[in-house]
């Protein structure tokens, strides 16, 4: 049976940068490219002391610095929206290839049954792994060795079976809180689905 063509979401980190970029002119009265040209002509030459500068001298937020400062070096250009679109089916092609490119049936078999839940479904891959979101992160994709994918579950403390590995995510308060190792799509049986499901089920509630 062929595969559901799955659409790529904009990242919520990038949805983030794009929303700074486009507010800050009337947020601080300055537009990046106008920030930009400050920071190079009177700012100080590190990252570090770049990011101390703006924050102390104009007061300005964390994540409004950073935007600064990685559009100043150059370290922005994957970070707008169409660039993101562009570039997710080619994160997701790296992410399963060469040594790793047998474990790609796992990631479309996920992919499809994931997106199946509900319209809400987004997926937004990264460099590392593939995301699920509904309202925040509930599920991801990593083909963690060249033999094995873990699928990541936002479970909280919900009661699982032992085939459930627990992350240490609870205790470290990250989302994700269990993993299922999977080594080949037919791994995802009755009681995967239940559980990305219930995970699915528990970030809508």
């Amino acid at each position: 049976m062929a595969k559901a063509t799955i659409t790529y979401q904009v990242h919520p980190g990038v949805a983030m940068w794009d929303a700074i970029v486009r507010n800050l002119k009337a947020k601080t009265g300055k537009s990046l490219e106008e920030w930009t040209v400050l920071l190079k002509k009177q700012g100080p030459v590190t990252v570090p002391e770049q990011k101390a500068w703006l924050k102390e001298k104009y007061g300005l937020g964390g994540s409004t610095v950073g935007a600064i400062v990685d559009h100043a070096r150059g370290a922005d250009e994957e970070l707008t929206p169409d660039a993101y679109l562009k570039n997710a089916p080619v994160y997701v092609d790296q992410l399963f290839s060469g040594p790793k490119a047998h474990l790609r049936p796992i990631c479309d078999e996920l992919l499809e049954l994931a997106t199946s839940f509900g319209d809400d479904v987004k997926v937004s891959p990264c460099k590392t792994f593939v995301p699920l979101y509904r309202n925040h992160v509930f599920g991801q994709i990593k083909p963690t060795t060249q033999t094995r994918v873990d699928l990541g579950l936002a479970l909280g403390d919900a009661k699982t079976s032992k085939r459930l590995i627990d992350t240490g995510g609870l205790a470290k308060k990250d989302r994700i809180t269990r993993r299922i190792e999977l080594t080949s799509a037919a791994d995802i049986d009755a009681e995967v689905k239940k559980w990305l499901k219930a995970a699915y089920d528990r970030d809508g509630q």
